[in-house]
């Protein structure tokens, strides 16, 4: 199991790595618990109408978007607004995270996104290098704290996180998000390349800058994870200032009474 602290020691890796990996945070019942969940999301069993969804046709070979739920599917490639479900909150309020959050973030902390992330079975789609931040997001400020949860294990051979460690000292590489061939080149040299394995249940922080990408799925199961980015609660979207809701803080949500998301921060695709 994870410890519960988060050291000076654990700090002094992330900031010059980029990445930390803080164990098993998910006990066995608490990872079967959401992996059913999210079974359930997909399948319909339990909806939300503003939830962010993105679904892959087995007929078309196509991605598109839906909001809410519309086709009972385990194919759904990713799933947002997940901080609606008290199952999925209540982790990302883990104590642990918690900590975590208040030094690198503060003590009002908001979630940016939290998404559901699938490479069903034969997935032969790559992930470009990019890095979690860009112009397109629309936000005030950019994020720099992610925790990634393995719900799958996530090997070489399915498809895992492929990261540069300590290229988040680059700062922002590129606004768009991706990286183009060149920085690709400058910045992710094959050499400088590790594959971030993880079993299930494990839980990394991430630095947003870090850059990273992930490969296909050959295999005959899906690989699965959870991601949640947490941001200082003053970030304002830029179009409408509004704010995000409130993980740790004044005003946090709470998982037995939390009730779904204003439908102003669904209408447009915030990152």
């Amino acid at each position: 199991m994870a410890s519960d602290t988060y050291s000076d020691k654990q700090h002094a890796q992330f900031v010059e790595q980029g990445y930390l990996r803080l164990g098993h945070v998910l006990t066995d019942g608490d990872l079967s618990n959401l992996r059913q969940r999210i079974d359930d999301i997909m399948m319909g069993n339990i909806r939300y109408q503003h939830m962010r969804m993105q679904l892959f046709d087995t007929e078309t070979g196509q991605l598109r978007r839906t909001m809410g739920h519309e086709v009972a599917s385990l194919a759904y490639r990713r799933i947002d607004d997940l901080e609606q479900d008290p199952l999925f909150l209540a982790y990302m309020q883990h104590g642990r995270f918690h900590q975590i959050a208040q030094r690198l973030v503060g003590e009002q902390v908001s979630v940016f996104r939290s998404m559901f992330m699938n490479k069903p079975a034969n997935w032969d789609q790559t992930l470009a290098w990019h890095q979690d931040i860009g112009a397109g997001w629309g936000i005030d400020s950019n994020p720099t704290m992610t925790i990634w949860t393995a719900l799958d294990t996530a090997t070489t051979d399915n498809g895992c996180m492929q990261i540069v460690p300590g290229s988040h000292r680059q700062g922002i590489v590129n606004e768009r998000h991706f990286l183009s061939e060149e920085e690709i080149a400058h910045y992710a040299p094959e050499h400088a390349v590790i594959d971030l394995e993880a079993e299930a249940g494990e839980a990394i922080l991430l630095h947003n800058f870090l850059l990273h990408r992930s490969g296909t799925n050959p295999t005959d199961s899906s690989r699965r994870a959870f991601s949640a980015t947490y941001m200082d609660a003053e970030t304002r979207t830029k179009d409408t200032a509004q704010l995000f809701p409130i993980l740790f803080g004044e005003g946090a949500l709470d998982p037995a009474s939390v009730d779904g998301k204003p439908p102003d921060l669904v209408q447009t695709f915030y990152g």
